[in-house]
């Protein structure tokens, strides 16, 4: 008798089949993942020193985050101070960063935690769409938040330190 006529024969072969078609896509997929490189961008915080006119100036940090092409930026200072008191999530915010060659990169929402009349602000995260390989840097940039008709507008003084963000 051949294997043919074996009334096993063909679902162990099909099994063999589907188990090795398995494995190789199981290997596929991990291969793609290995080889895939992770997103981040580096420095993942910066100091950058601004001036928002009446609402204060000096120094605030800008912390990054990276998903793909999608980031989000958050600053917080405590030199910069809300001219009012604000609810939660009450300012649109905008902040633009600068590449290189002067195109820039716009990072917006509404986030924000509450915050006490002239107490620090916080703002973010604000989110954005980068290129991979961008460098952006606040320095030429801005920030502008808006909450009950009040526009506060500041801008860098200074480049950001360490240096701009790289997203990879």
């Amino acid at each position: 008798m051949t294997d043919r006529h074996h009334p096993t024969s063909g679902h162990q072969r099909a099994g063999h089949l589907g188990t090795g078609a398995a494995l190789a896509a199981g290997a596929l997929a991990v291969t793609g993942l290995a080889v895939a490189p992770a997103a981040a961008v580096t420095p993942r915080t910066a100091t950058l020193t601004a001036d928002c006119r009446t609402h204060g100036s000096g120094p605030g940090t800008l912390t990054a985050t990276q998903s793909g092409t999608t980031a989000t930026m958050t600053l917080k200072s405590t030199a910069i101070t809300a001219p009012i008191g604000l609810a939660a999530d009450s300012i649109t915010s905008r902040l633009t960063l600068v590449r290189p060659d002067g195109t820039t990169v716009t990072f917006s929402g509404t986030r924000n935690p509450a915050m006490a009349a002239g107490g620090p602000v916080t703002v973010g995260p604000l989110t954005g769409t980068v290129a991979l390989g961008d460098r952006l840097e606040g320095y030429g940039g801005s920030l502008r938040m808006t909450a009950f008709g009040i526009t506060v507008t500041c801008t860098a003084t200074a480049p950001q330190a360490p240096g701009p963000f790289v997203f990879d």
